[in-house]
């Protein structure tokens, strides 16, 4: 069976926990890193959740798994909230999967 992990500051975290992730808490981006690149090497990972500030920093080293089938590497806010990181990827996704921008047209 496939798991769930999740990297993040540890307030933004430590709640997956009690729904059965794999929780590493991460003090900043180099340490992020080093726990995604462990990750992604671990076949047993299906899903790599991290939040959008550490993926903001790790925007390089994320785009090497994008073609890679397993694992998929997912943006969630943060304990601050969000920036926005996480739905401008959802939206580079869909354009990259449907060949157009569907998701976010203004109604004019």
């Amino acid at each position: 069976m496939y798991k769930i992990g999740i990297i993040g500051e540890r307030d933004s975290v430590m709640g997956f926990m009690a729904v059965g992730f794999a929780v590493h808490e991460a003090p900043d981006a180099a340490s992020a890193g080093a726990i995604l690149r462990a990750l992604a090497k671990d076949e047993s990972y299906a899903i790599i959740f991290i939040t959008e500030n550490y993926a903001e920093a790790l925007e390089a080293e994320i785009a090497a798994y994008k073609d890679q089938p397993l694992p998929a590497i997912i943006t969630i806010p943060g304990r601050s909230g969000s920036t926005g990181y996480g739905m401008a990827a959802v939206k580079s996704a869909v354009e990259r999967a449907v060949g157009a921008d569907i998701l976010f047209k203004e109604n004019k």
